[in-house]
């Protein structure tokens, strides 16, 4: 398959590893932004054919696992309203809240549709005159455009049933945030070439030159991955920091203008708080002012219990170290035991881009040994 198969390669994936161990001459730690990318490092053992001087590490790159407990509970609440259909990509009706999830509100009566496009649940919202659709709308800027889209169709349907749980949140001040930490040992970025090719690349250059790290945007495929990683090594060995581009056949440095300008005309950047991180200014998104109509906090705010507190996850819970790079899932002393995909602690276990999902269905190893 065109695009598939030649960057899973074999020979190819093997140059490669052979390329990174001849130039590698020093440690350095390496930390791709991209649940998507984890998955397929730990699906292709990828890390394994590094060699041990270089240290890839998982970031907070799964929109899923970095949604608060705060609107877990929010998006619960909603589904338990009377008339109410709550609408939600599928994996996030495992993702635990402060006492349930979304899948425990469907089983008990909850109207919890999964959908596949925002534009599904302005479908049901047609079709359901008599119902009030909220729509979970979780993702980064990769999601963004189809969500933004979808409430310009409600407006003009004039749809007066159709309301949005915003939870987007962007790429660029998470990572200028981890590498701002006193704990921060990151040298050297993986960006996500999804979130590129609508944001294109030229928003990572102030990180890079204000932190003096490489960041390359890559694919997600072996092959993309390891030549991200060459070409990330390739700047460390050489003192350089700059943003590099290995996902030329879908990244542009402008990215998609169009998909922005829609973005930018229903959204604007706000504060958000990321689980297990805290509040990170500017790095997420909120509805403008001619689209509060659609907003489900302002919608059901007489109906539902919200709070400005922080809710922390279990006290076990180590989502927010991995989801910082600080530690890896199989480090974690619940991984496997206490915690796994069918009784969750934290969103990376049941996410389908978590890091702590992709160890459990990948490295059974170390969950057959405890």
């Amino acid at each position: 398959m065109k695009y598939v198969d030649e960057f899973r390669n074999p020979k190819a994936v093997e140059a490669l590893s052979r390329e990174i161990h001849q130039i590698t001459r020093h440690s350095w730690t390496i930390m791709e932004v991209c649940g998507g990318q984890t998955h397929s490092i730990v699906r292709y053992g990828l890390d394994r054919l590094l060699p041990p001087e270089i240290s890839l590490i998982h970031g907070p790159g799964c929109p899923v696992c970095v949604t608060p407990i705060e609107l877990i509970n929010t998006a619960c609440e909603l589904a338990k309203i009377p008339k109410v259909i709550l609408c939600s990509f599928g994996d996030m009706l495992r993702v635990p809240g402060t006492n349930e999830d979304l899948l425990k509100i469907k089983a008990q009566g909850g109207d919890v549709r999964i959908i596949y496009s925002p534009l599904d649940a302005v479908a049901i919202a047609k079709a359901n005159p008599s119902r009030q659709i909220v729509i979970f709308a979780v993702g980064f800027e990769t999601t963004a455009p189809a969500q933004a889209m979808a409430i310009l169709q409600a407006q003009r349907m004039e749809l007066e049933n159709f309301f949005v749980l915003v939870a987007h949140v962007l790429v660029p001040p998470a990572m200028e945030a981890l590498l701002s930490s006193p704990e921060n040992r990151i040298q050297g970025f993986l960006a996500a070439g999804h979130v590129c090719t609508i944001m294109g690349y030229d928003m990572y250059e102030p990180i890079s030159e204000k932190f003096q790290v490489p960041i390359v945007v890559t694919g997600f495929e072996p092959v993309d991955i390891l030549e991200g990683v060459k070409m990330v090594v390739d700047q460390l060995e050489e003192g350089r920091s700059a943003v590099e581009n290995q996902y030329a056949r879908s990244v542009h440095r402008s990215g998609n203008l169009e998909a922005q300008k829609v973005i930018n005309e229903v959204f604007e950047p706000s504060s958000r708080i990321w689980r297990g991180i805290g509040n990170i200014p500017k790095s997420g998104l909120q509805l403008r002012l001619a689209f509060t109509q659609f907003d489900a906090l302002q919608q059901f705010h007489d109906r539902i219990h919200l709070t400005d507190v922080t809710t922390s996850p279990p006290s076990e819970c180590q989502s927010g170290r991995i989801l910082q790079g600080l530690m890896k899932p199989s480090d974690c002393p619940a991984f496997g035991t206490r915690c796994t995909p069918d009784h969750p602690l934290g969103a990376p276990m049941v996410s389908s881009e978590g890091a702590c999902a992709a160890y459990f269905q990948y490295r059974p190893s170390r969950v057959a040994q405890l």
